[in-house]
């Protein structure tokens, strides 16, 4: 008879539970995006009111946030993988929903800039973990939909805060948008505290034997496709971050669209196409990858070569209905790469390490892409100003396709190796 303590978490729990701590770290991580993202629909508001350059705002939505996101990501998976993740993830979502709060209160740029850094702080310890979780709860044949649908978050998240974000302000303002998404989050921290259970880590005992941060990268030093898989999302990530923070500020600029119906239209386009993109990259996954692991990183490539003329064809319309269309497909294949992606990085490295692997990829991936992302396309915005005028953000959106390519080139790379790199 197998002993209860050697049967894995997934198959000690039942279905209902699991699906219930799902949808818990789900809500979580749509705050998380809530959080993160609402600043790129208030942001035509925040820049008349504090007179700030493009460059500054990406500042605020790139910068200011990466900073302490990637800085503390990597010693907080080092807690967490020692420690209880649940009970890092409810002091991060306590964190960051309170700068959120604290955003508001903001009276100039330094004020804003150091709250947003706050907002990067807690969120640092709010995914890592949770991918850790959803890897215990879930067996293998359905941890890319379970991944995927965790992710639904971030498209979620996204369209609410667009949604929320751009109704809010321009109903009332927008300092009490921050406040108000804040302190919604601060009253989610006793739920996840005293409803999700810590599950053991995968038959090992946790104070003995997981291992340290040093034998973790240095698992993953020896394993290139890694490093491919982590740099190609990073650079997906440039591109879909910043456009993220700069697409609401382009359909003002260029379709002439106020805050409340960018809210409306930008925030239809993100939940619907997102959540789409999302489920549909962990169903390929798992349908598929069982059998062949390089499915985990090639059809991730393929949709990012698919998403960029489509994104093309969206800038370069100026019909709503069209660009309505145009914009949501690729919204979808922009964020078909979470289920697969994500899972991938599970499998490279024993299953007491993944919380640290996580945050590695995690701090790749945000260093680069969210930390880079807005920056990018406020700069080169700025840079084109005196050539192509209110068009300059179109052409830096434009400009910044090339990081779908690359995604792709790398993500192929990484389906070479990735095969032999994996531990079940």
């Amino acid at each position: 008879m197998t002993d209860a303590a050697d049967t894995p978490w997934s198959e000690r729990v039942g279905w209902g539970y699991r699906l219930y701590v799902l949808a818990v770290l789900v809500v979580i991580y749509t705050f998380n995006f809530i959080d993160r993202q609402i600043l790129g629909v208030l942001a035509p508001a925040i820049k008349a009111e504090l007179h700030l350059s493009d460059l500054q705002l990406g500042m605020l939505g790139g910068l200011a946030f990466a900073l302490f996101y990637t800085g503390f990501g990597l010693p907080i998976a080092w807690l967490a993988d020692r420690w209880s993740r649940s009970g890092v993830m409810t002091i991060a979502l306590a964190v960051w929903s309170g700068f959120t709060a604290v955003c508001g209160l903001a009276t100039g740029y330094p004020a804003l800039f150091l709250a947003r850094m706050g907002v990067g702080a807690g969120e640092a310890g709010g995914v890592a973990p949770a991918y850790s979780l959803v890897s215990e709860y879930f067996p293998p044949k359905a941890r890319a939909r379970a991944l995927a649908a965790y992710s639904f978050g971030i498209p979620i998240g996204s369209a609410l805060g667009v949604l929320f974000g751009g109704l809010v302000a321009s109903a009332v303002n927008w300092r009490f948008a921050f406040f108000a998404v804040g302190l919604a989050g601060l009253l989610l921290v006793p739920v996840l505290r005293l409803t999700v259970k810590e599950p053991p880590r995968a038959r090992l005992d946790p104070a003995a034997k997981v291992p340290g941060f040093t034998r973790t990268f240095l698992t993953l030093v020896r394993k290139p496709s890694f490093w491919l898989i982590s740099t190609g999302a990073a650079l997906s990530s440039t591109f879909a971050y910043g456009t993220a923070f700069w697409l609401p500020s382009y359909f003002g600029r260029t379709l002439g669209l106020s805050t409340h119906d960018t809210a409306l239209y930008y925030g239809a386009i993100v939940l619907t196409g997102g959540v789409l993109g999302v489920w549909a990259g962990g169903a390929v996954a798992d349908r598929f990858g069982q059998g062949r692991r390089s499915v985990y990183v090639l059809a991730p490539a393929l949709a990012f070569l698919a998403a960029g003329p489509l994104f093309l064809a969206a800038l370069t319309t100026h019909s709503l209905a069209a660009a309505f269309v145009l914009f949501l497909l690729p919204q979808a294949l922009s964020l078909f790469w979470l289920g697969p992606v994500i899972t991938a990085v599970q499998h490279l490295v024993p299953a007491a390490q993944r919380t640290s692997a996580s945050a590695c990829f995690l701090f790749v991936n945000s260093l680069v892409g969210l930390g880079g992302g807005s920056v990018f396309f406020g700069a080169v915005s700025d840079a084109l100003r005196p050539q192509y005028g209110s068009d300059s953000l179109k052409m830096a959106i434009i400009f910044g396709l090339g990081f779908y390519a690359a995604a792709a080139a790398l993500l192929g790379l990484a389906a070479r190796r990735i095969g032999r790199d994996w531990v079940d």
